[in-house]
């Protein structure tokens, strides 16, 4: 069977619904507490690539389970009214689970524009 609905445009649609903040703004709200930024790559990715310092490791495949109070995989760190900036590679991922968080109510829920890539570019510091 054909795709006829493609990633991008999932993707996109996504970035334009969601709120983004940008790599500069996601650091200042991490350190002022208003922030937890939460990176949902793979395991092997933050080995190969870094880590942002303080950030919940929260796999994509994962995110929705541990989010909901009512799942049995639920993870205390997302019991917060504290902003959650969602950070993937480059920002797809991320706004798609940002998405998929904003459908089950959550309002408290953003995307790092660009992703651990832009975060990187930023100057932002990167934990090897």
């Amino acid at each position: 069977m054909p795709v006829t609905r493609h990633v991008a445009d999932m993707v996109a649609d996504a970035q334009a619904i969601i709120p983004r903040i940008s790599p500069e703004d996601a650091a200042a709200m991490q350190t002022s507490g208003e922030a937890v930024l939460v990176d949902i790559r793979d395991i092997r990715e933050l080995a190969k690539t870094g880590r942002i310092q303080d950030a919940v490791h929260a796999p994509r495949g994962m995110i929705e389970f541990w989010v909901d109070p009512q799942s049995p995989y639920h993870k205390e760190a997302f019991a917060t009214d504290k902003k959650l900036i969602l950070v993937c590679a480059s920002g797809w991922r991320s706004a798609l689970a940002a998405k998929t968080l904003m459908e089950m109510g959550m309002d408290n829920v953003y995307d790092l524009e660009g992703g651990f890539s832009a975060w990187a570019k930023s100057g932002q510091t990167v934990i090897i």
